[in-house]
């Protein structure tokens, strides 16, 4: 079977630009996001509490109960209420990702989609999202973050490229 075969399998469920290839990746990538976040706290977390990768790069597990960067994570804010507020993004997004029938913005939007379902899987099982990837220079550390977060930046930054693109291609 052909990829022209599947999809015309497929186009009756997902429309007539198929969407499988972006729902593909929306899975594999909560699914790489939630089995690195279970190495992490499963096998990571009872030994050693930081392992050097490089000069540059350690894996620190971390439990972020913000959003971006930890902020809110001072005040009180339900864990659910955050990831209500993902799966909202979720469905926007996905509302979109079939709308559209550009294979570069669903792929922007699937990475977008598949972190902030991710994050949300996090916030709604733990309370909290699990950060582990802690990049570093000369004692100044970015904030850790985790693959959800990688998607999430990812696709936004497709997204961006893919306006600054058409901006200059629309206004000919």
């Amino acid at each position: 079977m052909n990829s022209d075969q599947i999809d015309s399998l497929w186009r009756p469920v997902l429309g007539r630009s198929a969407k499988l290839p972006s729902i593909i990746l929306i899975v594999v990538w909560v699914m790489v996001d939630q089995g690195t976040k279970w190495w992490i706290v499963e096998k990571l977390a009872n030994a050693p509490r930081s392992i050097r990768v490089a000069p540059f790069f350690d894996l620190v597990p971390g439990w972020n109960r913000g959003i971006s960067f930890g902020i809110l994570a001072g005040y009180q804010v339900p864990p659910w209420v955050l990831a209500v507020f993902s799966g909202a993004v979720a469905i926007v997004l996905l509302v979109w990702l079939f709308r559209t029938d550009d294979r570069f913005v669903g792929t922007g939007l699937a990475l977008i989609i598949g972190g902030a379902l991710g994050n949300a899987l996090d916030r709604l099982r733990h309370g909290a999202v699990v950060d582990f990837l802690d990049f570093h220079l000369a004692g100044w550390h970015w904030p850790a973050f985790n693959f959800a977060d990688v998607g999430v930046v990812c696709g936004a930054a497709v997204l961006i490229w893919d306006s600054l693109l058409r901006s200059g291609r629309d206004t000919a």
